[in-house]
């Protein structure tokens, strides 16, 4: 039996797997902690103080500084970790479905309903 791994590459997909988790830790590290309400409350407060004080790298605080969930992704991210930190800006579903597709929010959502059709 090989312990040799086959990864199929899906275009425009971050594979999230151990090199990616390495990758991302801090930043998974510091979005589980928004579980907890007075963390969520530092991190508005400071978000700076609040990435430095995780170690993020200079990757994951402009992803975080631009909102921007395909960047987090691409820098480690973790999609369960992330939806913690979409959670603080009110960013739904729907609008981190619309980055991943490059579509608007309104024509993500159409696309959604479509699909129900």
């Amino acid at each position: 039996m090989s312990t040799h791994t086959i990864q199929e590459e899906i275009p425009g997909t971050v594979m999230f797997d151990g090199r990616m988790a390495m990758k991302g830790y801090a930043l998974n590290k510091m979005c589980f902690s928004f579980n907890s309400a007075v963390n969520r409350e530092a991190f508005r407060k400071d978000e700076e103080a609040y990435m430095e004080s995780y170690g993020l790298n200079e990757q994951q605080k402009a992803a975080i500084r631009a909102r921007n969930v395909l960047q987090l992704i691409d820098a480690g991210g973790n999609i369960y970790y992330l939806a913690k930190f979409a959670g603080i800006f009110g960013l739904s579903v729907q609008d981190v479905g619309a980055q991943q597709t490059g579509m608007t929010v309104e024509e993500f959502k159409e696309f959604l309903r479509k699909q129900g059709e």
